[in-house]
């Protein structure tokens, strides 16, 4: 296993370069959800010239599918890439590296592999669309895109190291809408129903209810729609809240509480509202310890010091992801890496630094523990076995 082991580490060295040059395509020409021709291109093209078969376009038009081995000869292993931007701040969240160090993994993988002189499991290199808001996973994940894994990898940058990050928690999107009645604000205001002021009674409502909601628990919302001019009564207010919490069962607490604030606000003021919850919710990621504990062995290996840029306690940054979503139906991890920097996701400053060579040591470093983590899922039963038992017992999918 340790020849192996470096096998896959010295065929990423051989292709840093290039997985570099791969990082800057795609950091230089970011593109938004379900919209990144550019990058699947660049990727699938480096993919296939390796020796992956490549299926482009696989069940949405910006994913892709790249597999190496033979599932029935042992455990099948998905390394996800993320390859999406923001919106203004271009690559502010670290997919260009995503995309990088998957890409390596898979390399470092196929390479193992292939030294291994028998057949041992199957690898796919999944690439995974619009994780930005559009739930790119969730959608693969309704069409059966994972339904063949054993584990799911993939690793964040951030600004911090964490290989079981616990403050990636469920959000779901809710889009509300009041009705009310039109009328000139000066001649005849009693003839209308204000929309407006329900949209406001909502917001309120929902700020009200905060000294209520646990510390872990999140609603953040705006008023995108309130009237068309000063002096008419508006007829129709529309908002958007985001509603987060640590699991899908305490997701659905919340989701009634809030309903209870929208409905509310329409009985106060007279008017009518509509609330649509988006399809598929954002889940909470589940770390599987099993694999979570291989790859912190395989980056400890490599030199990686988890002390130094450790995540700080107290008031820890939450987000949340659908790779959550994956792991609620395939054991996961989502480990975060420290690149270089203070700077946090989604400003302008990590922009630049998910593009600056400073970022390139940490990425390789996560490439290469993730091709080791792999290997040991292909060649240690034992490993494998924990992992499924872990997952089959894990009380989140169950509640």
């Amino acid at each position: 296993m340790a020849e192996l082991k470096k096998v896959a580490c010295e065929a990423i060295d051989k292709v840093a370069s290039e997985l570099n040059n791969i990082s800057q395509e795609l950091w230089k020409n970011p593109e938004l959800n379900f919209n990144e021709h550019h990058a699947h291109s660049v990727l699938t093209d480096f993919l296939e010239n390796q020796g992956f078969h490549v299926e482009r376009k696989y069940k949405l038009d910006t994913a892709f599918r790249a597999t190496f081995g033979d599932d029935s000869a042992g455990p099948h292993v998905a390394v996800l890439c993320e390859y999406d931007a923001l919106p203004e701040i271009g690559h502010a969240c670290g997919h260009n590296l995503i995309a990088e160090l998957g890409v390596a993994a898979g390399v470092g993988i196929k390479a193992a592999m292939e030294a291994s002189g028998q057949p041992i499991g199957k690898l796919c290199l999944l690439g995974t669309p619009a994780e930005e808001g559009g739930n790119g996973k969730g959608h693969l994940l309704k069409s059966g895109a994972f339904s063949y894994f054993d584990v799911a990898m993939m690793s964040h940058p951030f600004a911090y190291d964490d290989v079981r990050p616990r403050n990636l928690i469920a959000v779901d999107l809710v889009t509300v809408t009041y009705k009310g009645k039109a009328s000139h604000a000066a001649a005849f205001p009693w003839e209308g129903i204000n929309a407006l002021d329900a949209a406001v009674t909502c917001y309120q409502t929902v700020s009200c209810m905060r000294q209520q909601m646990k510390p872990t628990w999140r609603v953040h919302g705006i008023i995108t729609k309130g009237g068309v001019r000063p002096n008419i009564i508006p007829e129709e207010a529309e908002m958007e809240f985001y509603i987060r919490a640590p699991t899908r069962e305490e997701l659905n607490v919340l989701r009634e509480k809030v309903i209870g604030c929208f409905e509310s606000a329409a009985t106060a003021t007279g008017c009518k509202v509509e609330y649509d919850f988006s399809e598929m919710p954002y889940l909470n990621v589940i770390n599987n310890e099993a694999l979570a504990s291989s790859f912190e062995t395989n980056a400890k290996e490599l030199g990686l010091d988890f002390k130094e840029h450790t995540m700080p306690t107290g008031n820890v940054p939450l987000g949340s992801t659908d790779m959550g979503n994956v792991s609620y139906v395939v054991p996961s991890i989502h480990p975060f890496f420290y690149i270089g920097t203070d700077e946090v996701n989604h400003t302008r400053g990590f922009t630049g630094a998910t593009g600056a060579p400073a970022a390139q040591p940490y990425t390789i470093i996560q490439g290469k523990a993730m091709a080791m983590t792999a290997i040991d899922v292909f060649t240690n039963k034992e490993l494998f076995q924990k992992i499924k038992t872990e997952f089959d017992n894990e009380p989140q999918r169950k509640a």
